[in-house]
């Protein structure tokens, strides 16, 4: 007895006290993952109130949804090197900045060339904040225990602004469409005045790989841009081959100058960390099924069952619901058993419900498909969250932001690539079944090769700061 309440006080005396403030940083940076998840869904519902006052037709309705997500994309490398060069909190604070200065042009534009480019530009103040949140968690926790609380917590920001997105966009969308740009400023006031009390962030000094910085940018904004209009216009297309080849040639010359310089902006030993190479796999993968299952769902609701906006809405509730739950169960259950399990046990729920979603989703039944998505929000709510601190484990602290940065990457790549793709399979009315069931089935078995994957995850004593081949 004795015995064990002295190990039982050793393990007390060996947990890393929380840094100063720890509850307002997962505060403040909820609320940053809230916000950038929210102007996703939020605007989706405007999107015709928009096309009636500000014209622009079509394509205009598409790029103020992909122009948001082209520069967040694209940008997501060069904020994570900025985050870990100027300090994680200044960083946060330059994309509140941006954030807030951009949802009020959105609010306020005139025209839908200037709202389009509004949220190009608000794109790249998520961009920044996004990997200097996920950094200012890595040092208010240094505790991996209570990091992985932290950051259940941190993805609960994400799941509820994708259970509110839509009935909220379209509540607002009632009054005016320039609410659902609006709501934004008090969250962002907010953020910045809690920021206020946070401690300065450690700096990493280093010259700046301007060739790395530029061909990042361009290899990423190519990448996602053909995505996205393969998509739209066929991947055939002249100017979508170009982009992609433009893309291939820009990541290419990348990864050699990186492996060259004295200071890169993604230190290729980042990739040496076992934990760390793992995890990019995972991101890709959740977001090809997690994107790509609401995306090709919600079309086939809608466009082939007759399901309006709103009851299409309604089906994924109760999966949101679910996905809260497993945000934060992440923590906990990764505490006690490690990160392996959730992300194994999340991953295999979401092949599970994809599988059934492919069976039961042409059958026209909006409750039964209702069940069938809960495991993929419980699963991916699971894994994700437990991801996440392997990532963060795997590196040095004071690289944080930039390996946040890598993983979230390849974590919008999987989400371009699921609606590209995907929305070509499904683009035939008289085939939509067999796309349907193709891409559910597709992304079923790339979540079954990640889990299966995650089953090399070593234990948190093996695995932190690992640079094991």
């Amino acid at each position: 007895m004795t015995g064990t309440l002295a190990a039982a006080t050793t393990a007390r005396r060996d947990v890393v006290p929380d840094g100063p403030h720890a509850r307002t940083v997962i505060t403040i940076a909820s609320m940053g993952f809230f916000l950038i998840t929210l102007d996703i869904s939020i605007v989706n519902v405007a999107l015709a109130k928009i096309r009636a006052e500000l014209g622009g037709g079509t394509t205009g309705q598409q790029w103020v949804i992909d122009g948001y997500t082209l520069v967040f994309a694209a940008l997501l490398l060069f904020a994570g090197n900025l985050s870990d060069r100027v300090g994680a909190k200044r960083a946060l604070a330059l994309g509140i900045v941006i954030f807030t200065l951009t949802s009020a042009a959105c609010a306020a534009a005139p025209s839908a060339a200037l709202l389009i480019a509004a949220r190009c530009a608000q794109g790249a103040g998520a961009a920044v904040m996004l990997p200097a949140s996920m950094a200012l968690i890595r040092e208010a926790f240094p505790d991996p225990d209570r990091r992985a609380r932290a950051l259940g917590i941190w993805a609960v920001g994400g799941a509820v602004a994708g259970l509110l997105g839509q009935p909220l966009g379209g509540l607002l969308t009632t009054y005016d469409w320039r609410w659902v740009f609006t709501i934004n400023l008090p969250v962002c006031v907010g953020m910045l005045a809690f920021l206020g009390v946070v401690a300065r962030s450690p700096t990493r000094s280093a010259p700046f790989d301007y060739a790395g910085q530029v061909l990042a940018v361009v290899g990423l904004s190519t990448l996602v841009y053909g995505l996205i209009d393969g998509g739209h216009a066929g991947f055939t297309s002249p100017l979508v081959l170009l982009a992609l080849a433009v893309a291939v040639l820009a990541l290419t010359g990348f990864v050699l100058v990186q492996s060259r310089v004295a200071h890169p902006m993604m230190p290729l030993d980042l990739f040496r960390a076992h934990g760390f190479r793992l995890a990019l796999p995972v991101g890709f993968a959740f977001m090809v099924g997690n994107f790509g299952n609401v995306f090709v769902v919600s079309i086939y609701l809608q466009q082939h069952l007759g399901l309006s906006p709103w009851h299409a809405g309604l089906v994924f509730l109760p999966s949101a619901f679910f996905a809260i739950a497993g945000n934060l169960a992440s923590g906990p259950i990764t505490n006690r058993f490690g990160a392996r399990v959730p992300v194994v046990v999340g991953l295999s729920g979401m092949v599970i419900g994809l599988v059934a979603l492919a069976i039961t989703t042409p059958l026209g039944l909006p409750l039964l498909t209702a069940a069938c998505v809960i495991p993929i929000g419980a699963g991916g709510s699971l894994a994700m969250p437990s991801v996440t601190s392997v990532v963060l484990e795997g590196v040095p602290a004071e690289q944080a932001g930039t390996a946040s940065a890598v993983f979230n990457t390849f974590r919008q790549v999987g989400g371009a690539v699921a609606i590209a793709v995907f929305g070509a399979l499904i683009a035939n009315p008289d085939h939509i079944d067999r796309g349907l069931r193709l891409s559910l089935g597709s992304a079923a078995l790339l979540l079954l090769l990640a889990a299966l994957n995650s089953l090399r995850i070593r234990p948190r004593a093996d695995d932190a700061g690992s640079a094991a081949p």
